[in-house]
């Protein structure tokens, strides 16, 4: 099953989701300490092994962080193979100067973002799709 590689209809089409919750990037020993976490997300870097938790898992469990996120999913199903999507969202946000973390999903592309720039990342979003028409 393939996604939209048509920037024009993935902008116009992305309508942005916020989900509930706060999220944080943390570091796990190893990727079994990860998976025993059940992250919302981990990868596996030279450096080390970096997970994606609710904040209040990561709080818990006393594991360190070094910002609180908020995720907006990009309900529109992209390619993996699209171009300009990521970028297009990126500028919008870093125009705005708001912090992102793009995380791409085989369906969607996911945002993290600074939990005070929410309801703001949400509104630039919306915008964009907007312009785009």
């Amino acid at each position: 099953m393939s996604g939209e590689i048509d920037l024009r209809k993935l902008i116009q089409g992305m309508k942005p989701e916020l989900n509930p919750g706060e999220y944080v990037y943390c570091l796990a020993e190893s990727k079994e300490h990860a998976l025993s976490l059940d992250p919302l997300f981990y990868f596996l870097e030279k450096e080390g092994v970096t997970v994606i938790l609710p904040k209040e898992k990561a709080d818990s469990m006393g594991i360190p962080y070094p910002m609180t996120c908020a995720w907006i999913t990009l309900t529109v199903h992209s390619s993996l193979e699209a171009v300009g999507l990521t970028a297009a969202v990126s500028q919008s946000l870093t125009d705005a100067g708001i912090s992102c973390n793009m995380v791409a999903a085989f369906y969607h592309d996911h945002i993290f973002i600074p939990v005070k720039d929410a309801n703001r990342a949400m509104s630039v979003l919306l915008e964009l799709t907007k312009h785009d028409q």
